[in-house]
């Protein structure tokens, strides 16, 4: 397994999860008002900006095991049409086990997890390009 490359790779997808995000959020403040209408499921900004180091660093720790599991699984190949093909299994798997856990669990409304299924299966899909596009197995021999 190529280390360094696995270091580079869960970088990259987290800023790619990251810009992704923020993008998102820009583009579409509607998801956020959504939210918004949930204020006790949500945090305050301000509050949650208080424990966002804890969230960047989870953030990377999943995406760290995200590419471990693609170095393990990769079979050649193009890394991109191999990381999208995985980055669309793992969104799919976050929206199973998250977002619609979550809306089981959590009192919000079907729109915004319908919302927040698309965000991160799109989200998860551009980490496993990501992640394709950067890990590189060791040269053999």
């Amino acid at each position: 397994m190529n280390y360094s490359r696995l270091a580079l790779a869960a970088l990259g997808g987290t800023v790619a999860s990251f810009a992704f995000g923020f993008l998102v959020l820009w583009l579409v403040p509607a998801l956020i008002n959504e939210a918004h209408k949930y204020p006790a499921v949500f945090r305050p900004k301000e509050t949650m900006m208080t424990v966002m180091p804890i969230g960047l660093g989870a953030t990377f720790m999943a995406i760290l095991v995200v590419a471990i599991i693609f170095a393990k699984i990769h079979q050649g190949g193009s890394g991109t049409t191999e990381g999208a093909r995985f980055g669309v299994l793992i969104g799919i798997f976050v929206v199973c086990a998250f977002v619609l856990h979550n809306y089981v669990n959590l009192n919000i409304g079907l729109k915004l997890a319908l919302e927040q299924a698309v965000v991160y299966f799109l989200q998860w899909t551009i980490i496993g390009i990501v992640i394709g596009l950067i890990y590189k197995p060791l040269a053999t021999p």
